[in-house]
């Protein structure tokens, strides 16, 4: 079963659209800033810097801030990176387990060829 397939479709969609139009080489938040247009473009409800709480024992400790979050269903780690490492896949997990979550894509828009994406789920 693959959650939210649709949606999880159409965004794929959009960050091809923005790879595609823009290409390598810009920062991360430009690529942020686009991927924001096209998915409002299309209807979706996307929200930036996405703030959520870290708790250790019962205590708040601090925020994390996910770059987006789609119709507050789907996270979404934009990187300009040579390549998607564990370290970036380690970042999304936590991500999903502090704002309860279940869907996550690391999107690296590095590549010149083509927009290198990984998703993640937490079960």
């Amino acid at each position: 079963m693959i959650y939210e397939k649709e949606l999880c479709d159409k965004i794929i969609g959009c960050a091809i659209a923005v790879h595609k139009e823009m290409g390598s080489g810009y920062l991360e938040k430009l690529y942020e800033k686009a991927l924001l247009i096209e998915l409002e473009d299309q209807g979706l409800k996307a929200e930036a810097q996405y703030p959520v709480k870290v708790h250790y024992r019962g205590h708040l400790i601090g925020e994390y801030y996910m770059d987006i979050v789609v119709e507050d269903k789907v996270i979404l780690e934009l990187k300009t990176v040579p390549s998607i490492q564990s370290v970036h896949e380690s970042q999304l997990l936590n991500y999903l387990n502090a704002s309860q979550l279940h869907i996550g894509y690391i999107m690296n828009f590095a590549s010149p060829g083509r927009l290198e994406f990984k998703r993640m789920i937490r079960t």
